[in-house]
């Protein structure tokens, strides 16, 4: 969503500014008590469209539990978008050489994933005979076919052109996939960023194919070597690759804690498929369990993980 997008007209005439001497005048009139009555519709629901949220859990069954599955689910898309907004704001202060600015989103990016990761707390109680109550009537359904999701997982270099096949009957969410897969990844971003601090970084890998997985490269791990390393004299290292200010090193250390916040996502997903149903076929269409630990083999920023050997 745009950011002009936030002040449509509905929602500037229900939520309007207020200084601070507004709001202590408004709590002298009530004599410290909320304020009850407003002319139009509820600030707060006007912000949040809270009402409209509760009213997007249609569920397929009488099961009880079948609730707790789908808003769940819900939780999670609304996360996997909040933390590809944080990633995108990452990359494009890092593309203007604001590593400084990118460590906020970065950060702020790693909690939001925690907070993700929480979500599978919700359904720790889900079986497989709780979750074959409801499963049949989800027919091919899939937590695979969420745009939302690869969206987040181009975005953070795990790139794969097939995966956008489900959506090519659906035009506009079709389009902003491929339009994702046509930007360099936030580890592009990051490559580009140490070779234009002065690492050495082939022409190969800076002007590969965004649109196909990056494939390791000992140049770029090389680089994350020398930017952990502090022995070195500050003045003739690469630019912020020395020294306690050493800002390269504080961008590794924010994208390790995405890295490692979104890698426990993947692991608590195959930790709740074998709780809820074993390693049956997926619905849809995958091995299931065993799709999904084949997966985990694809690691998000490589030479980041790789560059700990060599140091």
């Amino acid at each position: 969503m745009k950011q002009t997008d936030l002040r449509a007209p509905a929602l500037a005439a229900a939520v309007r500014p207020a200084t601070p001497q507004q709001r202590a005048a408004r709590a002298a009139r009530n004599g410290g008590e909320p304020t009850l009555d407003f002319a139009d519709r509820v600030p707060y629901d006007a912000y949040v469209h809270a009402s409209t949220l509760h009213r997007l859990q249609q569920p397929l069954s009488d099961d009880p539990g079948e609730m707790s599955f789908l808003v769940v689910s819900q939780i999670m898309e609304l996360y996997f978008g909040l933390a590809r907004h944080e990633l995108r704001e990452a990359q494009r202060c890092l593309r203007a050489d604001r590593v400084w600015d990118a460590l906020a989103p970065l950060r702020r990016a790693a909690l939001h994933l925690e907070g993700l990761n929480a979500a599978w707390k919700g359904l720790r109680w889900m079986t497989p005979a709780d979750f074959n109550r409801f499963r049949n009537l989800l027919g091919e359904g899939s937590g695979f076919q969420s745009a939302m999701y690869r969206h987040l997982e181009f975005t953070l270099g795990l790139r794969d052109p097939a995966l956008i096949r489900p959506f090519r009957r659906q035009a506009e969410v079709h389009a902003d996939l491929r339009a994702t897969l046509a930007t360099p990844s936030l580890w592009d971003e990051v490559i580009a960023l140490l070779a234009r601090r002065g690492f050495e970084v082939p022409a190969e890998v800076l002007g590969r194919d965004v649109a196909e997985e990056h494939r390791p490269h000992p140049a770029v791990e090389a680089a994350w070597v020398a930017v952990y390393d502090d022995e070195g004299p500050g003045v003739d290292g690469p630019a912020g690759a020395r020294g306690p200010g050493n800002e390269l090193r504080l961008l590794g250390e924010a994208l390790a804690e995405v890295a490692e916040q979104f890698g426990d996502w993947r692991w608590n997903h195959v930790k709740a498929v074998q709780r809820t149903m074993g390693a049956k076929v997926g619905s849809g269409g995958s091995a299931g369990l065993a799709w999904l630990q084949r997966s985990m083999s694809r690691v998000v920023f490589p030479e980041l993980w790789s560059a700990r050997t060599a140091m």
